[in-house]
């Protein structure tokens, strides 16, 4: 299997980091694109640097390489993450505006309708943010926005980290040990 791994510049660099750390113990090659904006939030976010992040994946494509393979739908993926996408990021894909490698490579997910998983990270949300996410919606996407979940009660902030990260791989299908699953609540 292979997925492309788009990580744009907003907050929640961290999202993006820990699906590829997940990634790193199973056998899906990963195509990953950061933006200038992405690099500077994993330094300003997180202890790693775009360097040890960029070394988490199969292959590292520039933004600015629309010549690259996942520039192309001959090019088989199972899908897309785009975590974390920010609100220039969502509104470029939705109106099909690919200036750039992760706007082209979401669009052509969209266009052989592969699975492209959207985790987006803004709030408040405006309406016209929602209006992107929804057309994004009506084009097959999922958007998938990193909301916490206390059924697991979760103890530390990797816990909630853990918990999105987990459902981003579930959309693809990929087994994990990241969180626990909901098994229904205990009687009253």
């Amino acid at each position: 299997m292979r997925l492309v791994i788009g990580m744009s510049g907003s907050t929640g660099a961290i999202y993006g980091i820990r699906l590829l750390e997940a990634l790193q113990h199973t056998s899906v090659e990963t195509h990953l694109i950061v933006s200038k904006w992405a690099e500077r939030n994993i330094e300003l976010e997180t202890t790693y640097s775009p360097d040890q992040v960029k070394a988490m994946a199969s292959e590292v494509h520039e933004l600015n390489s629309q010549g690259a393979k996942v520039a192309s739908g001959s090019f088989l993926t199972a899908g897309m993450a785009l975590v974390p996408c920010s609100m220039k990021t969502l509104a470029a894909v939705a109106h099909g505006f690919g200036d750039n490698l992760v706007h082209r490579a979401a669009d052509v997910v969209l266009k052989e309708r592969r699975k492209l998983v959207v985790v987006p990270r803004e709030t408040p949300l405006s309406t016209i943010h929602l209006r992107n996410m929804l057309s994004l919606s009506e084009a097959g996407a999922v958007i998938l926005p990193p909301v916490p979940a206390f059924y697991n009660l979760p103890k530390t902030l990797d816990d909630i980290v853990n918990h999105t990260v987990a459902r981003i791989l579930d959309q693809f299908g990929i087994e994990h040990q990241l969180s626990h699953r909901w098994t229904g609540a205990p009687p009253a």
